[in-house]
This record gives structure tokens, C-alpha cells and sequence, in this order.
């Protein structure tokens, strides 16, 4: 009669020591060494050691390259610090959810948003937003992109691109193919291209991210091909605009195209060589609980998400 409560009892204790032996590896990933992993956590450096070398048994693989003078993340290390890492906050998350589940979010919260996402997707949700957090007021600064909300004094950042800085937290927002298009009128002036190559001959809006445009193809391996024009700018919502008035052929993410194209104000182009665009995460500092007003941020940035 007591083989099902040892058995549950056995599992729960395995399933808690998995969640030490993963803030451990964390620490020691985040910290650089086993020494200022354990004092930062508040256990001896001997049982650090233990939880990684239990890790590495349990998945069949080396999570971390020892020296004597630093650690560094195996490929495999870089790969699961990324899943420990949402694991560990998705659990801190449900714990202070479960303790402000008597507070309605409310103050004021500070966001760093990209111009063009701000505006095409986050301001047109607004009323729908303070309908749901009436007490929250938001401040959002689009004017400028920073990777770090740390030092730039925000409660959270959008960023476009991949980060490595092990400050902050980066949640997935948004990710999807890079899109080349065009206005059917330039298209049907200057014709459409066939292969990456044929952008040489046509005038290309080039963007922020430079001249060199990424491209797959068949073969699984991505090329570049560095396209030239008589417009460049910074601004997204400028390379979208002047892609529907006929200047040029344009590159960037999906989502800044994505109502054009349904309405056939832009046509894509080489659809068989399409990339993938670069990550948009929400940033958060790491090592930092996170107030029930900006969790109800983030949470309404995912929803908005996975409605394109």
C-alpha cells in the first residue's frame, strides 16, 4: 500500500533536485566559475560541482569546457543554458504570479520599442490594452533602439537582432522569414527578379542592416548579395513606404510587410530564397523579480504576437 506515495514522493524530490542542479548551472554559465556560482547561490562550491557533473550525466553530454582559469559553454552547454534559462523563469513567474494574484498591475511602466513595430503593431492595440490594465500608464520611446534596459532606465526593452549579454533575460517574441518586395508598379517596370543575383540590375531600398541582403537557398547554405540604390535610410516605416511608391525593391522582416502584402500594395520576390529574418524579443533584466504591471506587458506583447 505504500509503493505509490514513496514512488510519487521519489519523483518529486528528483523533479526538485533537477531544478537546483539547473540554477546551479545557470550561475556557473552566467558567473564564469564554480566559486562565484556557489556564493552567489549560497551553497558550497563541492555541490555546484555535483549538480553540473549530475546534469551532464543525465543528459549524456559536457554542458561546460573546464580550465583552471575560466568555464566556457560547450555547444551543447549554450543550447540548454537557453531552455534552463526560460525554464527558471517561467517558474519565477508563476510564483509571483500566484503571490500579487490579489493586486491588479498598475503604476507606471517604461518600454523601448523599434519605431516601426512600435507603431504598425503595438500602438493600433493600445485601447484594447488599457481596457485589460486600466491602472497601468505606459511610456513608450520609439525613437531609438537600446539592447540594454538597464542602462537605458526601462522596465523592458523590444530589441531587433540576437543578444549575449547574460544581464538581461530574452523572451522570443516574434520570429519569421526575411521578405524581399516590391510595388506591382516597379515590378512591371523593371521586372521581377528570378534569382538574388538578378537585384544587381534593380534599384534596391537599402536598409538599416546595410547592403549585404541574406538569402537561402536549396541547398540549405545562405548567401549574401550586396545590393546598391539611390535611397538608404534607417527607418523601417521609410523602406516600407518607398517600397509601395515604386522607388525600389526592399528586404526586411515579414511582419513590417505582412498587411501590404495582403492587400497587394507589395508583391514578394524569390520566395525560394527567402532567410530568416532576425529575432524580436522582448529584453528584461535578469536576477531582477518582475512587478506584476510589467508582466501584464509582456503577456499582452505575446498575445499581440501570435495574432500575425
Amino acid at each position: 500500500m505504500q509503493l505509490a506515495p514513496n514512488w510519487s514522493t521519489s519523483i518529486a524530490l528528483s523533479q526538485m533536485t533537477k531544478f537546483q542542479d539547473m540554477l546551479a548551472f545557470k550561475a556557473v554559465a552566467d558567473l564564469g566559475g564554480f566559486t562565484s556560482a556557489a556564493k552567489s547561490i549560497g551553497v558550497t562550491t563541492s555541490s555546484v560541482t555535483k549538480s553540473v557533473t549530475r546534469l551532464e550525466v543525465s543528459l549524456g553530454v559536457q554542458l561546460l569546457h573546464r580550465s583552471t582559469r575560466a568555464v566556457h559553454l560547450t555547444e551543447f552547454g549554450a543550447a540548454y543554458l537557453e531552455r534552463c534559462t526560460q525554464i527558471l523563469l517561467d517558474l519565477e513567474d508563476a510564483e509571483a504570479r500566484l503571490r500579487d494574484s490579489n493586486l491588479a498591475p498598475a503604476g507606471p511602466v517604461r518600454i523601448c520599442l523599434p519605431p516601426s513595430f512600435g507603431r504598425m503593431t503595438v500602438v493600433p492595440a493600445l485601447e484594447r490594452f488599457y481596457s485589460q490594465y486600466p491602472l497601468v500608464k505606459l511610456e513608450l520611446y520609439l525613437k531609438g533602439q537600446t539592447t540594454n534596459p538597464i542602462e537605458g532606465g526601462f522596465d523592458l526593452t523590444v530589441h531587433s537582432g540576437r543578444l549575449a549579454d547574460s544581464r538581461l533575460v530574452n523572451r522570443l517574441l516574434i520570429r519569421g522569414p526575411q521578405k524581399t518586395v516590391a510595388s506591382p508598379q516597379y515590378l512591371e517596370r523593371a521586372g521581377v527578379p528570378q534569382l538574388p543575383m538578378d537585384l544587381l540590375q534593380h534599384n534596391c531600398i537599402v536598409g538599416g542592416f546595410g547592403p549585404m541582403w541574406p538569402f537561402g537557398s536549396t541547398s540549405q547554405t545562405c548567401e549574401t548579395v550586396r545590393v546598391s540604390g539611390n535611397l538608404t535610410t534607417d527607418s523601417g516605416d521609410v523602406i516600407r513606404e518607398a517600397a509601395i511608391a515604386g522607388v525600389g525593391i526592399a528586404q526586411a522582416t515579414w511582419w513590417l510587410f505582412k498587411d501590404d502584402i495582403a492587400t497587394g500594395r507589395l508583391i514578394p520576390v524569390l520566395g525560394n530564397f527567402e532567410s530568416e529574418a532576425e529575432p524580436i524579443s522582448i529584453v528584461l533584466p535578469a536576477n531582477r523579480r518582475t512587478p506584476a504591471k510589467v508582466r501584464a506587458v509582456v503577456d499582452f506583447l505575446r498575445e499581440i504576437a501570435q495574432e500575425f
